[in-house]
């Protein structure tokens, strides 16, 4: 067996670095970033928080996946060949919605938007099959930990560094520079390996209906779906105007880029760090119990910041607390869905699952400036809180859904810890 040393030193977990940049560049400029490029243009806020509805395709890219699967570009191979298409069509994307102006047609904003959206879930199905075939299972640990290290730095960029960038540049600058970055996918892709996949499905309907079939056939399958679009919606809702609230307190973007990015970035990973090493100990059920509940008690720390205003300390707690909260949380969300995806059909089951996690994000977040609007930010959040209580009393139902994982070496089962 390799040594941890010898596994992070190797070529594939620099491969997965650079994969989890180009996978994290477009989210922020869909997402914050455009919501304070919409801020800055006077757009109001009802239309800012429909923008989240741009996002939708990361909603419905298992209606895709199976397709990418079953027909593939005859370069690069199976998955490479795909990743280069579709990080040409992101960085594309990218550079037109610098060439479009809000004030002037946000309608060709929005549309743009969404093609980067689009890009960017189809360049994650991709991916997401890569890394499960291109890795040995001893390495998916290190090669889940990289890639979202190669995320959340991305986000770094596309976040703190655009939103700094545009006190002193004009926003056409800035989104033209982000579009550049995906030259670094572009390399990850280039000098990874190409991975030994399964033969792909014969017909459509092995690459469509069979993987459906077999996850909704299960004992709980729908409870499954419901507790995945709950478990996360208090953190997203509360997130989800985050950067407009900051703004309307009387921080400068600046001050917005170096703490809700900077902390947010070193509080997300070593939440991250700390559940995914706490997971094993505690068992899976206890892990999202624990979790859900210190993602919902910190949301209460934007109430908190509604009652300080511009307090700068202020600021970088609340920040700090809920991305470490939310951190644990999205480690054991993460492990969850894994537990749930049979190996034979990971990418279509994995775009499914992962489409379901964006729903609270995307469509869910729709009309969260409509609400804020009629309650104002301290009852906003309080609101948050409480819908992060549904699906914490969902897992008293846990065992239900607890079907024969692959106990393989490199997975997480979804069974809770034995004494």
């Amino acid at each position: 067996m390799k040594s941890i040393v010898q596994i992070f030193a190797s070529r594939r977990m620099f491969v997965m670095l650079l994969l989890g940049f180009s996978a994290g560049i477009p989210y922020a400029l869909t997402a914050g970033t455009l919501q304070a490029w919409l801020t800055t243009e006077n757009v109001d806020i009802k239309t800012i928080g429909l923008f989240a509805l741009v996002g939708i395709p990361y909603n419905w890219k298992f209606v895709w996946a199976p397709f990418m699967d079953r027909y593939f570009p005859k370069f690069l191979g199976r998955r490479r060949g795909w990743m280069i298409l579709t990080q040409a069509g992101l960085a594309a994307a990218i550079a037109g919605m610098a060439l479009t102006s809000p004030s002037m047609n946000i309608h060709t904003v929005a549309i743009m938007a969404t093609l980067v959206a689009f890009f960017s879930s189809s360049q994650d199905i991709v991916i997401d099959a890569y890394r499960t075939e291109a890795l040995e299972k001893e390495e998916y640990g290190a090669g889940s930990a990289t890639y979202i290290m190669g995320y959340r730095l991305a986000m770094l960029v596309s976040g703190a560094l655009a939103l700094a960038m545009a006190d002193h540049y004009s926003w056409k600058t800035v989104y033209l520079f982000m579009s550049a970055t995906i030259v670094v996918g572009v390399i990850g892709t280039l000098i990874g390996p190409e991975p030994e996949t399964p033969r792909a499905p014969n017909t459509l309907r092995s690459a469509v209906i069979d993987p459906l079939r077999e996850f909704f056939g299960r004992r709980g399958a729908w409870e499954i779906v419901v507790f995945i679009l709950l478990y996360k919606l208090d953190t997203n809702l509360a997130t989800a105007l985050m950067t407009k609230f900051f703004l309307d307190l009387g921080f400068t973007k600046t001050d917005i880029a170096a703490v809700t990015k900077v902390f947010g970035l070193i509080a997300t990973i070593v939440g991250t760090l700390i559940g995914g090493a706490m997971i094993p100990k505690m068992g899976m059920k206890r892990s999202l119990i624990v979790f859900g509940i210190l993602q919902g008690a910190t949301t209460l720390l934007f109430y908190m910041m509604v009652h300080l205003g511009a307090n700068y300390w202020g600021l970088i707690a609340t920040i700090a607390g809920e991305n470490l909260a939310a951190g644990m949380g999205t480690a054991a969300y993460a492990a969850f869905l894994m537990a749930q995806c049979n190996q034979k059909f990971t990418a279509t089951q994995y775009a499914l699952l992962t489409s379901l996690m964006a729903v609270p994000t995307k469509i869910l977040s729709a009309p969260t400036g409509y609400l804020q609007a009629a309650v104002g930010w301290d009852h906003y959040f309080i609101i948050s809180t409480l819908t992060g209580i549904p699906a914490l009393l969902m897992l008293a139902r846990f065992d239900r859904w607890n079907r024969p994982a692959d106990d393989e070496e490199g997975f997480v089962s979804a069974a809770p810890a034995r004494s």
